[in-house]
């Protein structure tokens, strides 16, 4: 097997996506799955801790039985299927602007994509995670408009300042927020990863909008730089 391989590159409307692999003998020999938009790395099977705590984060604070579940981004389909071992979860929605990474799933280009399509609770949405937060009304459930969750984990933008498109930034509003949180059951929890350390202006901005705010820092190896990195997720509950 090469020590590199393109699996798929596509035009999106974002710039053009690609799906690699690799090896590394110096890391063993695990398959490597990474992510590109244009020149930048959107995400890497080697750094998945932080994706998966989202949902392990995010769904502890969740109460009650027979949970729907709301999953902003696939990427490479580990915080769905992290999400999917709560057997809680009666049904989980996978949200993708991108029908390219959708597709890699379906067609199980991806490791995980085999996992998601056997398990009859997921179902994938192709559609702006963003536009779909600011409709209750239409909601995130294509078959049962209006639809409230018990939770929504999102995992899209870089931080909440640092955005895969500039678009994204009117999300990160006392307005937006609250749109979104009226897709979730009373009690229902928001959560979001980022790449960075817990903002205080966020959580500030948060709390205007969830009853509770809890930011965690997920902390994981990271063999390039032989040294711990960190991102963090925020756990959101309403009231």
């Amino acid at each position: 097997m090469p020590l590199f391989e393109e699996i798929d590159s596509q035009a999106s409307p974002l710039g053009q996506i690609s799906l690699r692999r690799r090896r590394m003998p110096a890391f063993g020999e695990r398959e490597i799955y990474e992510v590109k938009l244009g020149e930048e790395f959107l995400m890497s099977s080697m750094f998945v801790a932080a994706e998966e705590a989202l949902a392990d984060l995010g769904l502890a604070a969740v109460q009650g039985e027979q949970c729907s579940v709301v999953v902003g981004g696939l990427g490479l389909g580990y915080t769905a299927v992290a999400a999917l071992k709560d057997q809680r979860i009666a049904e989980l929605l996978v949200v993708d602007a991108l029908d390219t990474v959708i597709g890699w799933h379906q067609d199980e280009r991806v490791p995980l994509g085999k996992i998601l399509n056997a398990d009859n609770r997921n179902r994938y949405v192709h559609g702006s995670f963003f536009d779909l937060a600011a409709e209750p009304s239409k909601g995130f459930d294509p078959k049962c408009a209006g639809k409230q969750f018990d939770a929504i984990l999102l995992d899209i933008d870089h931080s909440p300042t640092e955005y895969l498109n500039s678009a994204n930034a009117s999300f990160y509003t006392t307005e937006n927020l609250s749109l979104m949180a009226e897709q979730l059951k009373p009690g229902g929890v928001f959560a979001m990863w980022s790449q960075n350390l817990p903002e205080a202006p966020f959580v500030a901005l948060l709390k205007t909008v969830f009853a509770r705010v809890d930011a965690h820092v997920v902390s994981f190896y990271n063999p390039f730089q032989s040294d711990e990195s960190t991102n963090s997720v925020y756990v959101c509950v309403k009231a």
